[in-house]
Formats: C-alpha cells, structure tokens, sequence
C-alpha cells in the first residue's frame, strides 16, 4: 500500500509540472494577439491571463471527468497508475520539445496520444474505451475546422460594418476591446486546459483504489489551477513571437475576431464536457481572420509546417508514452 501512495504522489507531482508547463506553452492562445497589436503591454497580459485562467479552472469539471474516464476505464485497468506515469512523461518531453522550438503544437493532442499509447502497451488495445476515444479525437480534429470558419465569417462580416470607416479609429476601438476579449480567451481556456489534469489524477486516483468515482475533489482543482496559472505567469515567448507575428500580420481588428471567436467555442466545447486543443482552436481561428482579411497575406508555408506538428502529435507521443511503459515494466 505504501508504494501506492509513492506512485500517486509521482502522479500528483507530474500532472501538477504538466499543467505547469501547459500554461507558460499555451499563453500564446490567450495573448499573442493582444501583445502584438499593442493592446495590452507583456507584462500586463500576462498577469490578466494567470488570473482568468486560475479563475476558469475553479469553476468547471466537466472536461475533467470525460478525460479521467473516456479513454478508458481507470478501475479496470491493473497498472492504471504506473500508466497514467507514462502518460505524463511522454506528454511533458513532447511540450518542451515544441516549446523549444517555438512550434504551438497541442497538450492536449500530447495527452490524450499519451495515455492511448500508454495504455495499449499496457493492456493491448482492448483497453482502450473505442467510443470515448472517438468523441474525444472527433472534437480535437473538428473544433479547428470550426474555429477557422467562424474567424473568416467574424472578420468578413467586420470588413463590411466598417468598410468606410477611419482605420485609426477602427484600430483604436478595438484594440481596446482586445483587453475584454484577452481576458475572455484566458478564462476559457483555464475552464478547458486545466482540467485535462485534473482529469488524469482523478483517473490515478480511481485506479489506485483511493476514490471510487470520477468526481474532482476540491483539492486537485485548487492545486491544478494554481500550476496553470503559475506557468502562465512565466509566459512561452517563442510561441507567442509566432502565433502573434509570423502566420500574418494582425492589426487590432484581427485581433479581436480571433480572439472572440475561438473564446467562442472553447466555451462551447466546455460546456457540453469535451476537451479541445486551445491551441488549435487559437491558431485555426487567427487562420481564418488572416484568410478574410486578405489570403496572400498569411503564410501558408508556416502554417502547413504548424499542422504538420497537429497531425503527428498524437502518434507520437502514443509511441512515446507505449516505450516508456515498457520501460518502466521491467523495473516495476
């Protein structure tokens, strides 16, 4: 019983470093527009991201418990928290790689690649809950595609309202309603992004015998709000450099239909309890305002190379996380 208790404090220490590291590599999503169009100073977004992302984190649970049992059932599993080890290994090596080099890739996809991988090794892929599974991977690949959608209509649709309009002033009036929406995508993105770890201590918890249900308690919240917000303060410059300067350039209307539609259904995502990837919903979304605004003006070279890093996480880090759990096997 006691190497239990070891095995879920690693499980508590990992999740709490990933949640950590998840909030300084995603808060790009939540002010790269904002600190690029000069909307908001760094130092200034940066506190108001950490303080709507904890604020996000405290109030919803939904996501949590549909990553803590959809992909598979942790009471079920006979290694559910060595696994869940595995998993956070893997997804943690995957986020600092693309953190290093700048790319916004997604934790999420990093995760939940993760933990499939991680238990198929396991437990063959008959463990896998093949249902679940798919709900989850049908809203990480279709949440983007809306997002993008929905930024070229927004942006469109502002085209025509102020055709005729003064750019200073189209630019001064939005660039001070980025502040509101800057807050908004920080709060939604704590209501999503947090709860994934959340979520996979909930699944340790389950499956070490120590909770026999897939409610969050207080304290995994509390401590996982906390982590994001704390890794949010400390900020991914490489990823906001790209995400805010290098697909097009966006001016403060840009901006705001970006920000305000991928805010949008993140919300969306989290109300009706599916995890999204933040990260693609964002970029999706400045995507589709850059395609509105103008088609040439995006760079759809380093766009491609952004999707490329999309499409591969999640076998990869599967792949990852599967040799990590070999590995440990033989020493457990």
């Amino acid at each position: 019983m006691d190497s239990i208790y070891i095995l879920v404090g690693i499980v508590i220490f990992l999740a709490l470093a990933f949640d950590f590291i998840n909030g300084f590599h995603d808060t790009a999503n939540a002010i790269a527009t904002s600190v690029s169009t000069r909307a908001l100073s760094p130092r200034l977004a940066i506190i108001i991201a950490s303080v709507m992302n904890f604020t996000g984190a405290m109030l919803f649970t939904g996501v949590a418990k549909k990553i803590g049992g959809s992909v598979a059932d942790p009471a079920t599993l006979n290694n559910g928290v060595q696994i869940v080890i595995a998993t956070l290994i893997a997804a943690i090596a995957w986020n600092l790689l693309t953190w290093w080099f700048g790319i916004p890739s997604s934790s999420s996809h990093a995760l939940i690649g993760s933990l499939a991988g991680a238990v198929v090794s396991a437990e063959g892929f008959g463990g896998i809950n093949a249902s679940g599974f798919k709900d989850i991977v049908i809203a990480l690949i279709a949440s983007p595609l809306i997002a993008f959608t929905i930024g070229f209509v927004v942006m469109w649709i502002l085209k025509l309202i102020f055709a005729k309009s003064s750019p200073h002033q189209i630019n001064k009036g939005f660039r001070t309603g980025q502040i509101l929406t800057a807050a908004f995508q920080s709060f939604t993105h704590g209501t999503n992004d947090a709860q994934k770890a959340m979520g996979i201590i909930t699944f340790a918890l389950v499956a070490a015998g120590l909770q026999d249900n897939l409610d969050v308690p207080f304290w995994v919240k509390l401590s996982a709000a906390t982590a994001m917000a704390l890794g949010t303060s400390v900020g991914g410059w490489k990823i906001i450099k790209t995400m805010g300067t290098k697909i097009f350039k966006i001016e403060p209307i840009n901006g705001f239909a970006a920000d305000i539609t991928s805010a949008s259904v993140i919300m969306t995502a989290t109300l009706t309890h599916l995890p999204v990837s933040t990260t693609h919903v964002i970029t999706s979304a400045i995507l589709g305002v850059g395609s509105a605004k103008r088609f040439s003006a995006v760079k759809w070279g380093l766009a491609g190379k952004i999707v490329i890093a999309w499409v591969i996480t999640i076998p990869i880090t599967a792949i990852l996380a599967a040799l990590i759990y070999r590995i440990m096997a033989l020493f457990m």
